[in-house]
This record gives structure tokens, sequence and C-alpha cells, in this order.
């Protein structure tokens, strides 16, 4: 047995106290109630960039078919004349596919982009997304039409 002189001292103990370790999560908690709402905001800031950029490039492929073909796509015929002739147009109007990919646009939610011509809102044509909650008519719809504010 060990006498008291030559037994370790508990005043050099390298333990964390239970209040210590409650402190630093109360720290952390406190961090992530912060930080996690400003990161899920920046994520969908960043997916309502991404179908802007999406709605733009399409939007150009249009005013690119419109310039062969003489019109722009019927809202029956939609987004898919961009990547086949549709049956109505001549084979030396047409000059497509006018999408790099040869995909139909979908926004950042993975959901097809709406279209309309000639459109409601603007004359042309309106083309938009249905945003995060994929109802239209929406506070959250990405459109041609909107301005940024």
């Amino acid at each position: 047995m060990l006498s008291p002189a030559t037994a370790p001292h508990r005043s050099n103990r390298q333990a964390f106290t239970f209040i210590e370790i409650m402190f630093v999560v109360v720290i952390i908690g406190v961090l992530l109630a912060v930080a996690v709402p400003k990161l899920t905001g920046q994520s969908n800031k960043a997916k309502i960039a991404a179908t802007e950029l999406t709605i733009r490039n399409t939007s150009t492929a249009l005013k690119r078919y419109e310039l062969t073909v003489g019109a722009f796509p019927t809202t029956s015929q939609g987004l898919e004349a961009l990547i086949e002739k549709p049956s109505s147009i001549d084979e030396s109007q047409w000059d497509g596919p006018y999408l790099d990919d040869e995909v139909i646009p979908t926004d950042a939610w993975n959901k097809p982009l709406s279209y309309r011509s000639p459109g409601d809102h603007k004359k042309d044509f309106d083309l938009w997304s249905n945003g995060s909650d994929g109802q239209e008519g929406t506070e959250d719809d990405v459109t041609n039409w909107k301005k940024k504010d």
C-alpha cells in the first residue's frame, strides 16, 4: 500500500468535470443554432441562382429557335422542340438541337421547367420554375418575367 506521501495528488487531475463538458456542449449548440439556418438559406439562394441561369440559357435557346424557324415553339410543342424537330416544321427550317446537352432543362429541384407561348406575362413566351414547393403561382417561383429584388 502506498503511503500518503507517495500517493499521486488528486489536484493534478487530467479529466474534465461534468460542468466543463456541459459548458462545451452548450457552446456547440449555440454555434449550430446560429450557423445552420444561415447555411440553409445559402443553399436555397444557390438553387435559385442556378435555376435563374437555367432559365436564361433556355431563353437563349428559344430565341435561336425563333430566329431559324420564324416562331417560338407552341405551348403544345413545348421545350421538346429545342431537342427534336416538331412534325409541323420543315426540315430545312430546323437547325437543332438548340440545347447543347440535348436534355429538357430542369430546375435545381429536378423538376422540368414550365413553358407557355405566347406568354401571359411576356409577349413571346413565359418560362418558369415552380420553385422549391412545386406549386405554380407561389412566392418561390423563379420566372423569366419577375425582376430580382
